[in-house]
C-alpha cells in the first residue's frame, strides 16, 4: 500500500482539481487565470497564484517554464486519484459497444482476449493489457504428437479453457508414424480430463521408444503450465501521447517485454492497488505512464487481469470506469463457458 497523504484544506482541493483535470484535457500548463473561473475555486487569481505556489513547494504541482503555468506531479496526481476522482461512468455509446462485443464473442480463448484487448484499447484511446487464465487450472481436452521431421515434432495440447499450446520436443532416430501413434493414443488416455500440474508423468507402456517419445512430451506440456497468455493492444496511441521521442520508443519497447508486463500488473495488485501512477508502479522505462488494473474474477478466484497503461495525465475516472466493466463482462464470459478449445 502507498503512504496516505496529508488532507489539503479545501481551497487547495479545489485548485489542485483544476489544474488536474484542466491538464489531463489539454495536455497544456494551467494558468491562475483559468484556475480562478473553475466550478468551487471562487477566489481572485492572486489568491490562486499563491495557493499554487503552496501547492508546488509541497509537491503536488510543478512549473515547467518560469512563465508558464502549472502542471501535476505524480503526487498530484495521486491526491487526485484517492481524494478527487469521482466514480467514472461509461458513456452510452461505450457501454453498449462493451455490451455488444461480450454478447456475441465466441470462440477460442487467445482470440477472445486479443480481441478484449483491442477492445479496452479502443474506448479508452490507450495501450491496454489482459492477462489470461494461468495455463496450469486448466484441463486437458486432448494431446497429440505431430512429426515435423525425421528427429523433430511438436506436442498440441488442448486446455478446457480453449488456450492451445504447442511445444517441440527431439525425436530419437527414425521414430514410425505407427510409433507417434501409439505416443499420442496413450498420452490422451492418461492426460485428458486431468490439469496439468496434477500429471507428473504417464505409466510406461514396455516399448522403450513409445516411452521415451511420452515422457519428452509430458516435459514439454508442463513446460507450458506456469505461463500465463498475456495481450497488449493500442501501443500506437502511446506515440502520439508523448513529446519525446525518446520516450516514444522506451515505451514500445517495454510494451513489447509480456513478461514486464505480466510483473507489473500482477505487482500492482499485490500491493492493493487499482492505480499505479508513475513511479509508483516500479518499471522505470515506463516513469512516465500510469497503469490502472482490475482482477478478472470466475467463482471467487482471481483468473486474470485487465488493465490500460497512458501517461501520467490520463482520464483516470474514464479509465477506471472501463476496466470495471471489462473485467466483470470478461469474468462472467469465461464463467459462462464462453470459450471454445
Amino acid at each position: 500500500m502507498l503512504e496516505e497523504l496529508p488532507l489539503l484544506d479545501e481551497r487547495k482541493i479545489a485548485i489542485l482539481r483544476a489544474v488536474v483535470q484542466e491538464y489531463i484535457a489539454t495536455a497544456l500548463p494551467v494558468g491562475s487565470t483559468h484556475v480562478a473561473t473553475a466550478a468551487g475555486v471562487k477566489v481572485s487569481s492572486a489568491t490562486v497564484r499563491n495557493e499554487m505556489a503552496v501547492l508546488e513547494q509541497e509537491g503536488y504541482l510543478t512549473q515547467p517554464h518560469t512563465s508558464a503555468g502549472r502542471i501535476p506531479t505524480d503526487k498530484g496526481y495521486r491526491y487526485f486519484v484517492d481524494h478527487m476522482a469521482q466514480p467514472g461512468r461509461l458513456d452510452s455509446v461505450a457501454q453498449q459497444r462493451v455490451g455488444a462485443f461480450f454478447d456475441t464473442a465466441h470462440g477460442r480463448l487467445e482470440e477472445m482476449l486479443h480481441q478484449t484487448t483491442n477492445l479496452l484499447a479502443q474506448v479508452t484511446h490507450h495501450a491496454a493489457v489482459v492477462v489470461g487464465p494461468r495455463v496450469e487450472t486448466a484441463v486437458v481436452r486432448s494431446v497429440q504428437v505431430v512429426s515435423l521431421s525425421a528427429r523433430h515434432a511438436t506436442v498440441v495440447v488442448v486446455l478446457s479453457n480453449g488456450v492451445v499450446e504447442n511445444e517441440p520436443i527431439e525425436l530419437p532416430l527414425d521414430v514410425s508414424d505407427l510409433r507417434l501413434a501409439a505416443v499420442t493414443a496413450h498420452l490422451q488416455a492418461h492426460m485428458a480430463g486431468r490439469s496439468l500440474d496434477h500429471i507428473d508423468g504417464v505409466p510406461t507402456t514396455g516399448d522403450r521408444e513409445v516411452d521415451a517419445v511420452c515422457a519428452a512430451a509430458v516435459g514439454a506440456a508442463h513446460s507450458t503450465k506456469t505461463d500465463e497468455a498475456v495481450f497488449v493492444g493500442g501501443a500506437a496511441s502511446m506515440a502520439n501521447a508523448f513529446d519525446a521521442v525518446d520516450t516514444v520508443r522506451s515505451v514500445l519497447h517495454t510494451l513489447e517485454q509480456q513478461y514486464v508486463m505480466v510483473s507489473l500488473v500482477r505487482d500492482v495488485l499485490s500491493r492493493g492497488l487499482s492505480v499505479a501512477i508513475g513511479v509508483e508502479h516500479g518499471v522505470e522505462p515506463l516513469a512516465a505512464c500510469s497503469v490502472v488494473v482490475k482482477p478478472v474474477v470466475v467463482d471467487g478466484e482471481h483468473v486474470g487481469t485487465v488493465g490500460v497503461l497512458g501517461p501520467t495525465r490520463m482520464d483516470y475516472p474514464q479509465a477506471l470506469a472501463t476496466v470495471e466493466v471489462v473485467s466483470d463482462r470478461l469474468g462472467k464470459h469465461l464463467s459462462d463457458g464462453g470459450v471454445s478449445g
